[in-house]
């Protein structure tokens, strides 16, 4: 049997068996992303030598580069208005304040603890750990007993920071000597990467839209082709950018809100299926991509680098799970009129995930100077991300909805900020029945 066969079964074996105990696991401490990875670090060459990235650069990039298209298009589909309006000043405050303070927390950090990094190197490093992942941590916001302010507040946040970091992304990427992005420049990048793929995203995504509310208005899409529609607006949008040297993923990005609108805005009546359903396909398969994309992340770049583990690394990755998190989100809330428990617990919700492991590879794959340590410093955070807030999410869900449910009832008639927009879920209170 070739390499690559093994390599293939070792992957499948893994999706296969933990499917079978999907339910099982399901609101345990063992989350899909610590299975995935685990695994991955035991067929990598750390363990089994299964998968190596030596071997198989070219179809591992291509894995995550369709995973994170899709994660990109479906989260800017999944993101409601009436999220923003209701409860706006959180996503606002957390993208617009947190989210600058955090690659800036990162980027400083850094500095001393990577002396051989350039500073344009450093950037990257807080820049790719900034954006969350929601899929790490979701019990985070699905624990009913969350307010609903909170629950739709990280959502929009994870759905929307992986996009806004990718212009920082290419632009230090840009201005790194020696990589792929700094060939255009930072001018060209900038025109390219960041203004013309956005207006291609716009056109695939609108026209899209418009094409499909067409169709469905003449009755001529079958709902499972319909599904599968939704996959080739974004793979459009994504090599329309890769065509013209832009973003495929600012491009995907941008295309999933346009797609959205179109679609949304004109909703039919009568046999056509509700538009939010034509993701079902999308988002599961791209759930699908990123779980083995982490079994990938876990060979090609954790196994490796827990070999070539440092002091400097292990504190980094600390540093970057509360400092770099936790003060910025702080600063974004100050004034916000939101309790201490509820800072705290959004400050320590910040899973680095796909987006991260991503553009991790991206650079390391350019093979310039500062790249090794650069891919291990993320790998490392991400697992501990990964390990820690899989094994606290739940727990800490489940107190802070105890604690929301008592400080409501006891604030009465003044309420709280937490109540913020309109629950859209009951309550859980602390003797664990639904309330009102």
């Amino acid at each position: 049997m070739s390499d690559g066969a093994w390599a293939g079964l070792a992957v499948a074996g893994v999706t296969a068996a933990y499917a079978l105990g999907s339910r099982r696991l399901s609101g345990t401490r063992v989350t899909s992303a610590i299975v995935f990875t685990g695994s991955g670090v035991l067929i990598g060459p750390a363990v089994l030598d299964v998968i190596d990235i030596e071997h198989y650069a070219a179809p591992v990039l291509a894995l995550m580069e369709a995973a994170l298209t899709l994660v990109l298009f479906t989260d800017a589909m999944t993101v409601r208005r009436h999220h923003l309006v209701s409860g706006g000043f959180l996503p606002g405050r957390l993208l617009g304040i947190g989210l600058p303070l955090c690659i800036v927390a990162g980027w400083l950090l850094a500095w001393p603890l990577f002396p051989e990094l350039t500073v344009w190197e450093l950037a990257l490093v807080g820049t790719i750990l900034a954006p969350t992942d929601a899929a790490v941590g979701k019990t985070a916001m699905s624990d009913p007993g969350v307010p609903a302010v909170v629950r739709h507040g990280l959502n929009a946040e994870s759905g929307l920071n992986d996009g806004l970091v990718l212009p920082f992304f290419v632009v230090f990427a840009a201005a790194v000597p020696g990589t792929s992005y700094a060939q255009e420049g930072v001018a060209g990048t900038f025109w390219r990467s960041l203004l013309l793929s956005s207006a291609l995203g716009l056109l695939a995504g609108g026209l899209g839209g418009r094409l499909l509310r067409a169709a469905r208005a003449r009755d001529w899409v079958d709902r499972r082709w319909g599904q599968v529609y939704v996959l080739g607006v974004a793979v459009s949008a994504y090599e329309l950018a890769v065509l013209t040297h832009g973003s495929g993923f600012i491009a995907a990005w941008v295309a999933g809100f346009a797609f959205a609108h179109a679609v949304r805005l004109h909703q039919v009546t009568g046999r056509a299926p509700d538009p939010d359903h034509t993701t079902e396909f999308a988002e599961n398969l791209g759930a699908l991509l990123a779980s083995i994309s982490l079994m990938v992340f876990g060979a090609v770049l954790l196994g490796p680098a827990l070999q070539h583990l440092t002091w400097e690394i292990v504190l980094y990755a600390g540093l970057s799970l509360t400092v770099v998190r936790m003060l910025p989100v702080a600063v974004a809330l100050a004034g916000s009129g939101l309790r201490t428990q509820t800072v705290a617990y959004i400050g320590w919700f910040g899973p680095r995930g796909l987006v991260s492991v991503v553009l991790a590879l991206l650079i390391v794959e350019e093979h310039v100077p500062g790249t090794q340590t650069l891919g291990r410093v993320v790998a490392v955070t991400v697992a501990l991300s990964i390990l820690l807030e899989g094994i606290s999410s739940a727990a800490l869900a489940q107190r802070y909805g105890h604690w929301y449910a008592r400080a409501s009832a006891t604030a009465g008639g003044r309420g709280l900020r937490e109540d913020a927009g309109v629950p859209d879920r009951p309550r859980v209170t602390p003797s664990g029945r639904s309330g009102p």
